[in-house]
């Protein structure tokens, strides 16, 4: 799938990248895209959440009451679950979120939300390399006006680290920025449009 490179203007260049096929050009696969965010989204969780266990809160263990001829319900030590400032039942503690998936079957997840993407009108966009000489926020904001994409979520992706461009772009809403090595699904998804440069194209592909 040949796609044409436009300019900062918004213009054509006159130039075009050829989309590989076998990237933007697949059966997708929703089973493998929704094992791919579900294993991102759960990645962020910090599963840091603790609660204290009768055995962890302050108090005393004496019994309080006699167990028989109260009148009232057996109670053992002011530690109990079902007394104000006990401990709690069945609460939550430190663990591991993190789900395993195969490479191959993330890497189906990857190539199926560039598809969809590509699929879209308007849901891939190159153009070309960009390279500020500093951060310079209304220049990227211009580039997305040329480009007709400043009320778009969008994803900016290039071929490696770019310091001044990262810095331009990082406070714009609905812009995040990425690096063709380290794309994942999910925030294909998440946007509405992926700009890639002309360079990231081929890093990509």
């Amino acid at each position: 799938m040949k796609v044409e490179v436009l300019g900062r203007n918004g213009q054509p260049t006159g130039r075009s990248v050829d989309l590989d096929d076998s990237i933007f050009g697949i059966e997708t696969n929703e089973h493998a895209v929704y094992l791919s965010v579900k294993q991102y989204l759960a990645a962020q969780r910090q599963g840091t959440h603790k609660s204290k266990e009768r055995g962890e809160v302050k108090g005393s263990r004496k019994k309080l009451k006699r167990q028989k001829g109260t009148g009232t319900a057996r109670a053992g030590d002011i530690k109990s679950p079902i007394f104000r400032g006990g401990g709690r039942m069945f609460g939550p503690k430190p663990r591991n979120y993190d789900i395993k998936l195969n490479k191959k079957v993330k890497k189906l997840a990857r190539y199926s939300a560039l598809t969809s993407k590509a699929q879209n009108e308007g849901g891939v966009v190159v153009i070309e390399d960009l390279n500020f000489d500093s951060p310079k926020t209304k220049e990227y904001v211009a580039i997305l006006a040329n480009l007709k994409l400043a009320d778009k979520k969008t994803l900016l992706v290039l071929d490696g680290a770019n310091k001044e461009v990262y810095l331009s772009a990082r406070n714009i809403p609905k812009v995040s920025i990425a690096q063709a090595s380290n794309l994942n699904t999910y925030e294909i998804l998440k946007a509405n449009t992926l700009i890639i440069t002309e360079s990231a194209a081929k890093a990509i592909q």
